[in-house]
């Protein structure tokens, strides 16, 4: 068997097949990508259906790609001329169209020239895994299994692993921690039954809404008002979701699971009503086909949708719901209490919800052993899978099993085993935890079986849970990771700066200098740090309080300079938004680990501020380092100038290593899980090689001459309409600061002097009504306001 993968081969490149190509090569692992030949004379004229896939992968949305160079490690070409270079490959993945003796056709010629230990899998999201390989080489045989990759595969983390009868279970091994380390994903094993987990659950959650819609009467807008956030589930919800999807890649599943579960109690449900083949008939495909269960209104945007009518299979305006209980529920925050409250409700909504998720969580019950051995395999099925906020075993937790189940019986509801072996239990629960440590009732056992993080994964919540917090406030906690190494974790609203997160970080530094050997920033929120708290500031700006804006300004900048300078190294943990005072804490660090999703940016201009946590100060030096005052500085300060000023975000951190808000000594954690103890162990790494701090030196500016040049590009972009004019009147104020302000040539200057031209211009920018304007909309809409 392969001891690592150094090429891989994908053979497909439609969707999925050229995005798995994608993803591995963002892994930098190179690929080749192969398709059907066209009918051309030239090697590359028969390449053209490979070709047109790459092409596509630039122009995709969410990016495939980390960065546009991560494309250079794929090469081409087709099953006629180039099959048999998957011998070159450690590691060959089918994702080719879902037919059985498609795949097996092209299998068979894979297995006379793939190399002897070389791994194969299929990326089939429900045909049978040992069938497949039926009737190949033994070493095939051993080497195969099932890598079913989730669309896209660069963003959705889910990988299922089904094995076949003889797989060895070092190929399992070994994929799955290639998966987890190398691709950042997590995986779930399961069993060789039709569409696995995902699709044999997914598919019955949305067969049986769809009829229980019927049955009840409700339109296809009320449904997804019902089954998308409401729920803790995406704002896709079920038909948006059935849109994206393809209707007739849901019914060719639904079908096919029809006929391949005959033994299935509820096997009717996945029969699909008329109107479903009626829809693919008449080529109401979904988003593919320009219409499906909605429909752009002629001339309208994304968001003027029309809504299908399943009475009149027409399209009408959407009418929403107008159910007290739906404004009720609104108010309450946490999605379980909130699911709690709506089954228990007895109008529309909750009858609707109740009879779905009743449904549902009785039907995966009863597919414990069938599809998978445990419930928590499920649970992360549908958190990573699809991203629901709860698994369907959570939450019938949070229903609470004995009411639910004594509701069910008095709607003579048959119970699945696995239920009666819970309610006999002492908890009478699916999950319990036991000093701290989470657990999961084993069906097979019959008792409750911890749950094991997989070797290299710290999480701050069983931290938390095992008496790890040293100290905390209302916004951060400072955790004791062991081996000398502590951490701060914000916990404040979107995990913004405010006065305790400060506080935190303050008292934090002095408990690193005397106690411990290093300290990690991070947490495990939605993003590491979207900014400073703009309310406050926005509050603060209104009532002309520059004394504590001024005050405040200067204790972040020396809060964040003592992050550099420490006599115990410092490493910041960052990971998706990583925003303006976030992205300044973390270039302040001795180092960063970065998730390899990290979005980076110093994005002030969007409120009509300027970073003045010394984010100018780090960019410029970054990108003027070794640079001379004879040099011509244009260039490096007009790179920062476009950075800050037109907000650019990374769309990944191999991006942001480019942009150098990361430098090339920080470090990227594919699998955000191990992120934590990846940052603790660069800590360790540091303190052993004698850790001693840098000093960092004056920094280099361009006096006036750089100055002009960025002046005349705020006007040239404002007579082309590109900026408004408040937009060149902020923009000025940033290239006085990037310029070195009223310096009339090359110079360096002191880091506290730039600070000091940052909260000037954030001061003066406070003041400015067309600023405060902007903090107020982005605090109403979340977006950005062109005043």
């Amino acid at each position: 068997m392969v001891e690592r993968i150094r090429k891989a081969a994908v053979l497909g490149a439609g969707t999925m097949g050229s995005r798995i190509a994608a993803h591995l090569a963002n892994a930098g692992v190179p690929c080749l990508l192969l398709d059907v030949p066209s009918e051309a004379d030239s090697h590359a004229g028969r390449n053209s259906i490979a070709a047109k896939a790459l092409k596509g992968l630039h122009k995709s949305r969410p990016p495939a790609f980390f960065t546009t160079e991560t494309a250079d490690l794929i090469e081409i070409g087709n099953f006629d001329d180039d099959l048999e270079r998957v011998h070159e490959a450690d590691w060959v993945i089918e994702a080719v169209v879902e037919n059985f003796e498609v795949k097996r056709t092209l299998l068979a010629k894979v297995d006379q020239h793939r190399k002897k230990g070389s791994l194969v899998s299929s990326n089939t999201s429900g045909l049978p895994i040992g069938a497949l390989a039926e009737g190949y080489s033994e070493d095939f045989r051993k080497h195969w299994l099932g890598t079913h990759f989730f669309n896209p595969p660069r963003h959705m983390r889910l990988v299922e692993l089904i094995q076949g009868p003889e797989t060895k279970p070092e190929v399992v091994n070994f994929v799955s921690d290639f998966c987890d380390r190398r691709l950042g994903k997590v995986l779930v094993y399961s069993h060789d039954r039709p569409n696995f987990i995902a699709n044999r659950i997914f598919l019955f959650t949305v067969m049986h809404t769809v009829r229980t819609m019927l049955e009840q009467g409700l339109s296809v807008e009320e449904v997804d008002a019902l089954t998308g956030p409401l729920i803790g589930r995406p704002r896709m919800a079920t038909f948006r979701l059935a849109d994206f999807t393809g209707i007739d890649v849901c019914l060719f599943i639904a079908e096919t699971l029809h006929r391949l579960v005959p033994e299935d109690e509820k096997r009717d449900v996945y029969d699909p009503p008329d109107f479903l083949r009626q829809m693919v008939a008449e080529g109401m495909a979904g988003d593919k086909a320009g219409r499906g269960f909605y429909t752009r209104a002629k001339g309208g945007s994304r968001r003027n949708r029309l809504v299908l009518d399943l009475q009149s299979m027409d399209y009408r305006e959407p009418r929403q719901p107008k159910w007290p209980v739906l404004e009720l529920a609104q108010n309450i925050d946490d999605a379980g209490d909130r699911i709690r409250f709506l089954v228990r409700s007895d109008d529309p909504a909750g009858r609707f919800l109740w009879a779905t998720i009743s449904e549902l969580l009785l039907y995966t019950a009863a597919r414990i052993p069938e599809i998978t051995d445990d419930i928590v395999s499920v649970d992360t099925t549908m958190k990573a899978g699809f991203n629901w906020r709860l698994g369907i075993f959570e939450t019938w937790d949070l229903i609470g099993v004995e009411d639910s189940v004594a509701r069910m019986k008095k709607e003579k509801k048959s119970i699945p085993p696995l239920v009666q072996k819970v309610l006999g239990s002492r908890e009478k629960s699916f999950y319990t935890k036991r000093k701290g440590k989470p657990y999961f009732f084993d069906l097979g056992s019959g008792r409750f079986k911890s749950i094991e993080e997989r070797s290299g994964k710290l999480s701050l919540l069983s931290i938390r849970r095992s008496k790890g917090v040293v100290e905390s406030n209302e916004s951060a906690s400072l955790l004791d990771l062991a081996d000398g190494v502590a951490c701060v974790e914000f916990h404040s609203k979107a995990n913004s700066l405010d006065a305790e997160v400060s506080s935190m970080l303050e008292k934090a530094m002095a408990k690193v200098e005397s106690r411990y050997d290093g300290l990690v920033i991070g947490n495990e929120g939605g993003n590491f740090c979207v900014g400073a708290n703009l309310m406050m500031l926005l509050d603060l700006s209104r009532r002309g309080n520059w004394e504590q804006i001024d005050r405040a300004v200067r204790q972040i900048q020396g809060l964040f300079r003592s992050l550099g300078s420490s006599k115990k190294p410092t490493v910041a943990a960052v990971f998706h938004r990583t925003l303006a005072g976030g992205c300044e804490l973390a270039m302040h660090c001795n180092r960063v680990q970065a998730a390899a999703e990290s979005y980076m940016g110093l994005v002030e201009v969007g409120a009509g501020l300027i970073p003045a946590a010394g984010g100018c100060t780090q960019l410029l030096r970054r990108y003027t380092e070794g640079l001379g005052t004879n040099d011509n500085l244009i260039p490096p300060t007009r790179a920062v100038f476009e950075k800050i000023g037109l907000a650019k975000v990374s769309s990944s951190a191999a991006e942001a290593q480019q942009w150098r808000f990361l430098r090339p000594v920080d470090a990227v954690t594919m699998n955000r899980d191990r992120l934590i103890a990846d940052a603790k162990q660069v800590v360790l790494n540091l303190a052993a090689a004698g850790y001693e701090p840098s000093l960092q030196g004056e920094v280099l500016v361009g006096g006036s001459p750089v100055f002009a040049a960025l002046q005349l590009d705020l006007y040239l972009a404002n007579e082309a309409g590109y900026i408004s004019d408040y937009d060149r009147h902020v923009g000025r104020k940033l290239a006085h600061v990037l310029s070195g302000g009223p310096l009339s040539q090359a110079s360096l200057v002191s880091e506290d002097y730039l600070l000091g031209l940052e909260r000037e211009a954030f001061l003066s920018l406070c003041g400015e009504k067309r600023t405060q304007q902007r903090m107020e909309h982005i605090l109403k809409t979340g977006k950005p306001l062109r005043n």
